[in-house]
């Protein structure tokens, strides 16, 4: 389930060292309010798109045909999992031409096909468990979003390590589908846990940037998208560390 936006969004912002013009230490109290309300979006978008995720597993966990449909039919899985790429991919690659509520729509649609394949998770771990790891990952989000955002420091050379890292995981997952072994699917989620830990701060870094680069200029209808775009990056960190966590502390039904 590691699936990750990438880096640069297609976006026409200027290039930093975050990966956009970095906001200066001194702006305008108007900028400054600007910047608050970008943020403010972004992270707002997040938090719908992980109400949403939540709201559609927990509907289809209760009901025991959905499960049973989803749970028993690996090729409907695999047709979800490649839609989700499919969307994500899509609103990367065309960014540029896409408009803000399109961007909204492919963003929401990505946390319900989420919602979908998340589901099984309440077949293997318990209620309380989920509960538990999604509390403490929320606290680890919560803590290493405001480090990027608040920190003077750099965080590019951070997000490239961890960018490489994300790359081996994926191809030690790939091999890990055939190989099948449980203690190298243990080591890759604590290893997960620590790329997604660094990228969560280095995508909040830039986020602040992108809010400073929304106050240079642009219409609303941008900097909406690019607010999208932001929620984006942020909730598949939340979920990739999520899952990370869960995979580490859950505890399995009997």
């Amino acid at each position: 389930m590691s699936i990750r936006y990438g880096s640069n969004n297609g976006s026409n912002f200027r290039s930093g060292g975050s990966g956009y013009e970095e906001a200066p230490t001194q702006v305008s109290p108007t900028q400054q309010m600007a910047m608050s309300r970008f943020v403010s979006r972004t992270y707002g978008w997040m938090f719908i798109g992980l109400l949403l995720t939540g709201i559609v597993a927990s509907m289809i966990a209760s009901s025991e045909s959905a499960m049973a449909m989803v749970a028993s039919s690996p090729g409907i899985m695999m047709v979800l999992v490649i839609a989700q790429l499919g969307i994500v991919m899509g609103l990367s690659m065309a960014y540029q031409k896409l408009s803000a509520a399109t961007a909204t729509l492919g963003f929401l649609a990505y946390s319900a096909l989420t919602g979908v394949t998340f589901s099984v998770i309440f077949l293997i771990y318990t209620a309380s468990s989920i509960g538990q790891v999604f509390m403490i990952t929320a606290g680890m989000f919560g803590g290493l979003a405001l480090y990027g955002t608040v920190t003077k420091k750099d965080l590019t050379g951070i997000g490239t390590f961890v960018g490489m890292g994300l790359w081996g995981l994926i191809l030690v997952g790939v091999v890990n589908m055939f190989v099948r072994s449980e203690a190298l699917s243990m080591g890759l989620s604590a290893i997960a846990v620590v790329v997604f830990s660094g990228l969560t701060a280095y995508d909040a870094q830039r986020i602040r940037a992108m809010a400073y680069a929304s106050t240079l200029g642009g219409s609303t209808q941008d900097g909406d998208k690019s607010a999208i775009m932001g929620a984006l990056m942020l909730y598949l960190n939340f979920i990739n560390l999520f899952w990370a966590l869960l995979r580490l502390f859950g505890n399995r039904r009997e």
